[in-house]
């Protein structure tokens, strides 16, 4: 079964979401849980913004975690040169690759980023570090150019490339075949990393691995910038319930860190975010609990307890007499039949009453 490499960037492109900002006892924390988490790759932050940041960067390196880390440059040798005090290995630099941001950010020529990119690339390779590029804003980019950017870079001695949809603008169709033709040119593992403002990270992360990426970059909750990225817990739990790829993520795992990180960064997760929200696992509706108690399955894709969680009966107006029954067996109460009914009635005709969690 092919494995699907997960590069977590919680606390680089997660910490770029509007208002939070992490502090070093969190990073610590956050890089331990993914350690845990089984993820292959941590994109641990941006040296270049400064002393702390690289100092903070340093001490994660010592914490000699099992997964590798990686730190984001831009295409600038003094970025390099921050990494290189963190002590990390891994650099990745990011390339802009579409006219907007070549002509318009940088006031430069294609032939200008890629000679300028391959200077970078040279001189991180100078000082032993392995080097993956990416193109920003790449599903806005020229085809032809991206495939000649990839190309020179794995001439200069990069040994994977990234491909960012930095503003969210692909579907999972173009996604497919965007990378595969990009895999048909560039014999080069291949990191996607999307984002979320039409809402189809995942199903872009999908498109690219069948389409051939070998590495998905994602974060905890999705966080990120503007809508979020491609949420880690999604990729990680459909990957394993398809059973056609393989990760080293732990999904018992999951509940806990997002928890985590939902306190840290101060964004609440709607309670019926797909996978960690609160109330995923709830059922109020009768006909869906009566179908329960007798087969978990008629009701739920996949069991809780595969996320370390537990399924919840809610009692409210839409439940039936089946759930009214159970919770009445679960606390060793006797009722009459003609009770239950009165206790429906009352709930339904009532909408005012709160409902109440069963299990």
């Amino acid at each position: 079964m092919k494995k699907i490499e997960i590069v977590d960037t919680t606390l680089r492109d997660g910490e770029q979401a509007a208002g939070v900002n992490f502090n070093l006892f969190q990073k610590k924390h956050l890089a331990r849980c993914l350690d845990g988490l089984g993820v292959d790759i941590i994109e641990v932050g941006i040296p270049a913004m400064g002393k702390e940041e690289i100092q903070d960067i340093y001490e994660i390196n010592n914490l000699n975690l099992n997964t590798q880390l990686l730190t984001w440059n831009r295409m600038k040798i003094s970025d390099i040169d921050c990494s290189i005090e963190t002590g990390c290995k891994n650099v990745h630099i990011t390339v802009p690759a579409s006219d907007v941001h070549i002509k318009k950010k940088l006031n430069k020529t294609h032939i200008e980023v890629v000679n300028e990119m391959k200077k970078v690339i040279a001189y991180a390779k100078s000082k032993d570090l392995r080097v993956s590029i990416g193109a920003e804003d790449a599903s806005r980019a020229d085809f032809d150019f991206l495939i000649y950017l990839y190309t020179e870079a794995k001439r200069e001695g990069a040994t994977r490339i990234r491909y960012a949809d930095t503003l969210g603008a692909l579907d999972p169709f173009n996604t497919y075949e965007i990378i595969k033709q990009i895999k048909l040119n560039v014999d080069l593992p291949l990191d996607f990393h999307g984002h979320n403002d039409l809402g189809l990270a995942t199903a872009n992360g999908l498109g690219a691995i069948r389409g051939g990426a070998e590495i998905i970059s994602c974060s905890i909750n999705g966080l990120g910038e503007r809508a979020g990225n491609t949420p880690l817990e999604e990729i990680a739990v459909i990957l394993k319930l398809k059973d056609l790829y393989d990760t080293s993520v732990d999904i018992s795992q999951l509940t806990k860190i997002s928890k985590i990180v939902e306190n840290y960064s101060g964004r609440k997760l709607e309670k019926q975010k797909p996978i960690v929200g609160e109330e995923v696992f709830s059922h109020e509706s009768g006909i869906h609990v009566d179908g329960l108690l007798k087969d978990s399955n008629t009701y739920e894709l996949f069991a809780p307890e595969l996320l370390g969680r537990q399924r919840k009966i809610v009692i409210g107006k839409h439940s039936g007499k089946k759930a009214i029954e159970h919770w009445i067996k679960e606390n060793g109460y006797k009722v009459q039949y003609n009770e239950i009914k009165n206790i429906i009635h009352t709930l339904n005709k009532d909408s005012n009453i709160s409902s109440f969690t069963l299990m």
